[in-house]
């Protein structure tokens, strides 16, 4: 074992990247899923805290204890599974803080459910006052649409990453609570069936991955579920499914000039007064429309790859004048849709390092992260 892996608890199975099975005859086992790998063991102690930063910045920010000096090392090791419509990530990590800021959170359109099973030591997780502790044993549900902040000891760690789309039109669905600790029956359950996905991760054939997709759904939704039993969450849950509805219809019809209060009203089934209703705390119908096409070009903003005038992008979002654009953008985000082309360094990070590797665009853990849930 080299010295940057944390040893497992006796009688724990070891759940990193293994060499892929071979066949009864010898030859390699067909696998569709191959890990991308990230550690920062191989650097300098002094440029490892800010390898790990760059990685980790699409996601959230982080920084070392108040105690730690900034040349100390940081071996961290994170390995990423694209299942495509789900992200699996093995993670290991000395202590640090988080935070996932209201800034991040209006900049992008990552908004996934988080589900996070620690396999060894402690977090502490912030969200709207309500402290939720991470420990082995729980599974914890977070959203990424939502700001977020801790703190975490030394700890070695599976997430999965899961978008909204997966939750759309259950029936009998359960609302999803943030920042929530699961744990009983069913909870012993799941961690046990995501032992056994990680476990066969390197395995998995292609024809698998939709089943295992759906399969990871459907026990979560359980567990949910069962948490909920004894709540009064009927009249939560009606509102819960109207706004994901809706919030999938919006997203689909950003271009559509006649987004308007009675396409809705006709699309969902309900009266103008019940959608006023429903999007009151969001300042409106207008303004949840506007929101929307203001972070999807926020996004395409910051997408290096993408080369179109910000003209053309805020057309693209359904915006019919490129000057109400600009001031709409930068009455919402703070600052000019160039200035957000231009942020392309997050300002946290304390200097600049070279990649380890070079990886191709298409498989990024940033990029996995933001396609996650669109169709190709």
């Amino acid at each position: 074992m080299r010295s940057d892996e944390i040893a497992p608890p006796h009688g724990e199975r070891r759940r990193f990247p293994r060499q892929a099975t071979v066949t009864e005859e010898g030859q390699p086992a067909s696998s569709a899923l191959k890990p991308l790998l990230f550690s920062t063991r191989d650097l300098a102690p002094i440029d490892q805290f800010a390898a790990w930063q760059a990685y980790v910045a699409p996601l959230m920010e982080v920084q070392r204890p108040d105690v730690s000096s900034q040349d100390t090392e940081f071996v961290a090791n994170h390995a990423s599974w694209n299942l495509g419509g789900m992200l699996v990530v093995q993670q290991n990590a000395p202590p640090h803080s988080y935070m996932r800021s209201q800034a991040k959170v209006r900049s992008d359109l990552i908004d996934h459910w988080h589900v996070s099973i620690l396999r060894n030591g402690h977090m502490w997780t912030e969200v709207d006052g309500h402290v939720s502790e991470g420990e082995p044993g729980n599974v914890e549900l977070r959203s990424l649409g939502h700001p977020f902040r801790g703190r975490s000891t030394q700890s070695r760690s599976l997430s999965l990453y899961l978008p909204r789309e997966l939750f759309f039109d259950i029936p009998g669905s359960t609302e999803i609570k943030n920042n929530t600790a699961l744990s009983g029956t069913y909870t012993k359950l799941l961690i046990e069936y995501l032992d056994s996905l990680e476990e066969n991760l390197s395995r998995f054939a292609a024809k698998d991955l939709p089943h295992v997709v759906q399969t990871t759904r459907d026990m979560i939704l359980t567990c949910v579920s069962s948490s909920a039993a004894d709540s009064t969450v009927a009249e939560q849950h009606s509102n819960w499914a109207l706004m994901e509805r809706m919030r999938r219809f919006v997203q689909r019809n950003l271009m559509s000039p006649d987004l308007t209060t009675e396409r809705l009203c006709r699309e969902l089934g309900v009266s103008r007064t019940r959608l006023y209703q429903l999007l009151e705390p969001d300042g409106g119908i207008h303004h949840y429309i506007q929101r929307r096409r203001l972070l999807s070009a926020h996004a395409a903003l910051s997408d290096i790859t993408n080369r179109q005038q910000i003209g053309d992008i805020a057309f693209a979002v359904g915006f019919s004048s490129a000057a109400h654009f600009s001031r709409a953008f930068s009455k919402e985000f703070g600052y000019s849709p160039r200035e957000a082309r231009n942020l392309t360094v997050p300002p946290y990070l304390g200097h600049v390092v070279a990649p380890t590797s070079e990886i191709e665009d298409d498989h990024s853990f940033d990029k996995w992260l933001r396609m996650l849930g669109h169709s190709r």
